[in-house]
């Protein structure tokens, strides 16, 4: 079920933000929020509202992180894909 693996996902971000170096406080705040969206989504079971902004604040997560964190840029890659599959 893509939501589950959504949550899985979401679980391994939190891991692998533990374990790499520290991020910029701002960097962080930006993961939380986008984390928070997604989690808010999971739940809600409604994908109609803003999945352009959501989509594509992960994207712009993606690309910032992708050099400096690598792993945590999989991770969030990931987590689109898993969005995508959803229709979000």
């Amino acid at each position: 079920m893509p939501v589950r693996e959504l949550e899985e996902q979401l679980t391994a971000l939190r891991d692998q933000l533990d374990k790499e170096p520290p991020l910029s406080l701002e960097e962080r705040d930006k993961l939380e929020q986008l984390m928070q969206q997604i989690g808010a989504r999971i739940k809600v079971e409604d994908a109609t509202q803003q999945p352009d902004s959501l989509s594509d604040g992960l994207t712009l997560a993606v690309e910032r992180l992708e050099v400096e964190y690598p792993k945590v840029a999989s991770v969030l890659r990931d987590i689109v894909q898993k969005l995508g599959s959803m229709g979000v």
